[in-house]
């Protein structure tokens, strides 16, 4: 199994500062999930203990409005992930996520991202970086949307 979590890993933008022999130390703690179509990964306000990444399918984010009515938010494919901050903060998360079509996961628990971060931590903090880099790109994605819908200044 740690092959096949290696080889995908290569490719996936958290990761691409990782060489493969350091691959092989965080590939020994992922699980695999699997998800059948309509199912929920997670809740929006579930308490958040894991990272995931979307090997084959897709998942639906979704988050409820003010209304009570659900939107859609983003819809994730393979080599996307989803749950970055629930590794690094407490809170609970931020939306739900519901499997588009049948969907396999790569999970990385939290704790398993902790105990990297204390023995390998070289490993830990390319991997920080990774997660760093990716919320720092969604955040600028999402301030450019909402420009959208913004008056101007003036």
């Amino acid at each position: 199994m740690s092959k096949a979590i290696i080889d995908f890993f290569v490719n996936v933008p958290i990761f691409d500062r990782i060489n493969g022999e350091e691959l092989r130390v965080v590939a020994k703690h992922m699980n695999i999930v699997e998800l059948d179509d309509g199912e929920i990964l997670f809740n929006e306000s579930d308490k958040g203990n894991y990272i995931c990444f979307i090997v084959e399918g897709a998942l639906e984010v979704i988050k409820k409005s003010k209304s009570g009515s659900e939107v859609l938010i983003a819809t994730l494919y393979r080599g996307q992930s989803i749950g970055e901050m629930s590794v690094i903060d407490d809170y609970p998360r931020s939306a739900t996520a519901r499997a588009k079509e049948k969907t396999t996961l790569y999970i990385l628990s939290k704790s398993a991202f902790d105990m990297i971060l204390e023995r390998h931590s070289k490993i830990g903090i390319k991997l920080l970086k990774g997660i760093a880099r990716l919320l720092s790109y969604n955040l600028r994605k999402t301030s450019n949307r909402l420009t959208e819908y913004i008056a101007p200044l003036s």
